[in-house]
């Protein structure tokens, strides 16, 4: 078998056992699902050696904090990223069931919500960050969303349309064009989302939980040449399949130094991400790459 075919073989194998884990996940009630889901994962996960490796940065995040409560945190977190893969295959139904989410959202957020303006939404991966456009789009908001595709179409495929209800304004892969895409879309007057808590050694570098992280500069980027506000937005799991949204806005500064600007934004969207992990940490996902090389450590001022 060529290298051609056997990648076509796998990709179709690995297409039909997630088509067969969505359809046997969408017979359960979504919080059955969901339980069994963070159960297994929280009993399987930590054989990877992922499980290490996020051990390994709330030790650095926290050295004072004792192994004990460092791994209570990491099965936290994954029973959390077990529940968020079930809450998937389910999203479409979830996304009508108001009853399971609170919002709270600041005065510019509202504004936003309420179709008066654009902006550029900014989450990252705790709770289940999946739902966090929820309270937009219940209010009737056509939200373009930007992911990472998977290297399999069949299965990107299989995704993007268990999404599509939550991104009626397009769902983007990363890519060149998507660039241009997202800046046409909010000089409209859009919205797009994007997650802001990634990995990117092509960025910046600011600091994060006392340690200098890999940062990606685009949101305060395509913020600032388009003028308008970044919502950061943080999905709380409350208990079980019920959650809590909060949405607080930030501007870019605009001087003459453009690009001290930007990571003067990107700075500060980290310290609000860290300031939200921090109260709970079980929820954000810790086997993130995303700090620098060790060695490279923050300035006293700006450790946590």
């Amino acid at each position: 078998m060529t290298s051609s075919a056997s990648m076509t073989f796998r990709n179709h194998l690995e297409s039909l056992l997630l088509s067969a884990a969505i359809g046997l996940f969408r017979l359960f009630p979504v919080d059955f699902a969901s339980w069994l889901m963070g159960r297994c994962w929280r009993w399987i996960a930590p054989m990877n050696a992922r499980h290490k490796r996020a051990l390994k940065h709330l030790r650095n995040a926290y050295p004072d904090m004792p192994l004990k409560e460092r791994e209570k945190i990491v099965l936290g977190m994954w029973d959390n990223l077990g529940r968020v893969a079930a809450e998937t295959f389910h999203i479409d139904r979830l996304l009508h069931q108001d009853h399971r989410f609170e919002a709270d959202a600041d005065e510019i957020t509202q504004a936003v919500l309420r179709g008066e303006q654009a902006a550029l939404f900014v989450s990252f991966h705790s709770g289940n960050w999946e739902m966090c456009v929820q309270p937009a789009v219940m209010g009737g908001l056509e939200i373009t969303g930007v992911y990472q595709a998977l290297k399999n179409p069949e299965a990107d495929k299989a995704l993007r349309s268990l999404r599509k209800d939550l991104y009626k304004g397009g769902l983007l892969s990363k890519g060149h064009q998507t660039a241009r895409k997202i800046l046409s879309t909010l000089k409209a007057g859009g919205i797009v989302a994007i997650m802001g808590d990634l990995r990117e050694t092509r960025g910046i570098q600011v600091p994060f939980f006392g340690q200098m992280a890999y940062a990606n500069p685009i949101p305060a980027s395509l913020a600032r040449s388009c003028g308008v506000p970044i919502v950061l937005g943080r999905v709380i799991r409350k208990n079980g399949v019920n959650f809590r949204i909060e949405g607080r806005a930030i501007s870019v500064p605009v001087t003459d130094d453009r690009q001290a600007d930007i990571e003067a934004a990107t700075v500060r969207i980290h310290e609000i991400f860290e300031e939200w992990i921090r109260e709970h940490p079980e929820q954000w996902m810790w086997i993130h790459k995303k700090w620098a090389a060790a060695g490279s450590a923050a300035p006293a001022k700006d450790a946590a």
